[in-house]
């Protein structure tokens, strides 16, 4: 049976990792409300958001994450119907779906990476703006 030290230490650790994550989601968000205008996602007719690099992350139930122009982070998901609920559509604008969920059950160390990472990929793009004088 652990010992309460044992213990103690493994609370402090989460908490240290919980209070890491609120940090840099807060930075993320910042950093999301200085890049203003927001990118348009590559290929998306309705989605602002930068696609998270996902190294360093071990999940392979998530797909594809990306940060919103809120600075929270979000799975994007992407598809076309021409079912018949949408009266037999023929124009591709129409038929797209884009929906962005919201990762509200991210265990902190994956908050931690994702946010770092997209933290990483916004700066560079606002660091790059800044060179072109945009």
């Amino acid at each position: 049976m652990p010992d309460a030290d044992t213990m103690a230490r493994k609370t402090q650790a989460d908490l240290v990792l919980e209070r890491a994550a609120q940090q840099l989601r807060a930075l993320l968000q910042e950093t999301a409300r200085a890049l203003r205008p927001f990118p348009p996602f590559p290929g998306a007719f309705f989605t602002n958001a930068v696609e998270v690099d996902l190294e360093g992350v071990e999940r392979p139930d998530i797909g594809c994450i990306v940060v919103g122009d809120d600075g929270a982070l979000y799975e994007l998901e992407m598809a076309i119907d021409f079912g018949d609920e949408f009266g037999a559509v023929t124009d591709p604008v129409q038929a797209r779906e884009e929906t962005m969920k919201k990762l509200d059950d991210l265990h902190p160390r994956d908050e931690i990476i994702l946010a770092y990472n997209a933290l990483s990929q916004l700066t560079a793009i606002l660091l790059e703006r800044a060179e072109r004088g945009a």
